[in-house]
């Protein structure tokens, strides 16, 4: 069962058994919504281009190969949600040369949607290779390799990347000799910025930050659930701006440090200590919620320790999208105004749910430990799940 089932199954039983503010406790749980299992999360393709030396490009997409033969739309954050599930779920029993016979009615369209230009021109791949892994865990995405090649017509000066919105969002990263990389997560169908065919890739300051900082959004609103959960289960605690205010500095200075030290690549954790840990967290959160009802001069540090693995995390997401060296000051900056803009918008969304009730005095019976067990209860399972299930 999903963790989206589970939740919606908590909360007519919380609500059924609490009896009052049900109007009040069912905004609240609505912020926890759409949920996202970790195992049919949907996630952006990665494109890396190169443009040789010697007149040919390569731009070689990892991506969800099952997801864009079956139509499942962008729109959706899980395979499970989507109306063509039966359709992926058959696809990813496929053998690699099954799943490449599906692909080739898909070749075409696919063409059409990802889309090479040099100086504003389409142009055709020449060759298109996959690589498409053996099935392994069913619980998992399988990231297939789909290879695009061909010659750089004669006299181009650059090249851009766009991926059609129906594909959803891709990564594009243009690594260069020198070492720098252009780096950008492109949504909505939005292009590339132009890739020098000689020399590094450039871009302005303005526009690496604000690419950056939408990154660092996105990344909490909506796709980051986890840390969702983490600062609604603070803000359950007491819904005031004392208290929210020392565990959420707690937070942010914690969480920045390690996601500097990350990407500088002096702290790293695998993903698999790192994100059951996160999951972790949220338990923790929520069975202090449920044991007390003010802060005590623990949480606070707690909290801390806590935003040093979020931040671990952060690092992971960005090292995934890259930062060159001439990016990588404002890059750092702007996914974590990004980072802490999402949180910012978390607790807004949180006051407007409860802020006519949360001065009432049965605050607590009917908001924040039903909320507080619901969330602790889908955290507990992600914590199983990441474990022992990837």
């Amino acid at each position: 069962m999903s963790s989206q089932r589970t939740l919606f199954r908590l909360t007519g039983n919380l609500i059924g058994a609490w009896g009052k503010g049900n109007a009040v406790l069912f905004v609240l749980l609505c912020l926890l919504c759409p949920l996202s299992a970790h195992a049919h999360e949907i996630k952006p393709s990665l494109a890396t281009v190169t443009l040789d030396q010697d007149g040919t490009y390569r731009v070689v997409v990892i991506t969800n190969l099952e997801v864009l033969i079956a139509g499942v739309s962008s729109a959706h954050s899980n395979t499970n949600d989507a109306p063509q599930a039966d359709q992926y779920d058959h696809l990813r029993t496929l053998a690699p040369e099954a799943l490449e016979a599906a692909f080739q009615p898909f070749k075409e369209r696919f063409l059409g949607n990802a889309v090479l230009r040099f100086d504003g021109v389409v142009t055709r791949p020449e060759t298109v290779f996959l690589n498409i892994p053996p099935v392994g865990d069913m619980d998992l995405p399988r990231e297939s390799i789909i290879v695009l090649s061909g010659k750089i017509p004669a006299g181009a000066t650059g090249m851009t990347w766009q991926w059609s919105a129906d594909f959803g969002s891709s990564v594009i990263r243009a690594p260069s000799d020198s070492k720098d990389i252009y780096a950008a997560w492109l949504q909505n169908g939005q292009e590339s910025a132009v890739i020098p065919v000689e020399g590094p890739p450039v871009r302005t300051f303005w526009r690496a930050a604000w690419d950056f900082f939408a990154v660092g959004y996105t990344h909490i609103l909506p796709k980051g659930l986890d840390h969702i959960l983490f600062v609604v289960g603070l803000f359950l605690l007491s819904p005031t701006v004392r208290p929210l205010l020392w565990q959420i500095t707690a937070f942010t200075v914690a969480h920045s440090v390690t996601l500097a030290l990350g990407m500088l690549g002096i702290l790293t954790l695998s993903p698999k200590i790192v994100e059951p840990l996160i999951a972790a967290s949220i338990v923790f959160v929520c069975i202090e919620n449920l044991m007390t009802s003010r802060l005590h001069p623990w949480r606070p540090v707690i909290v801390f320790c806590f935003g040093l693995l979020h931040g671990l995390g952060f690092a992971g997401v960005l090292k995934e999208i890259g930062l060159g060296e001439g990016d990588f000051i404002t890059g750092l900056i702007a996914f974590n105004l990004g980072v802490e803009a999402g949180q910012l918008s978390i607790v807004a969304a949180c006051f407007v749910a409860v802020y006519g009730v949360m001065r009432y005095p049965w605050y607590r019976q009917v908001v924040t430990i039903p909320a507080s067990l619901a969330i602790g209860a889908v955290a507990s399972w992600w914590t199983v799940e990441r474990i022992f299930f990837t």
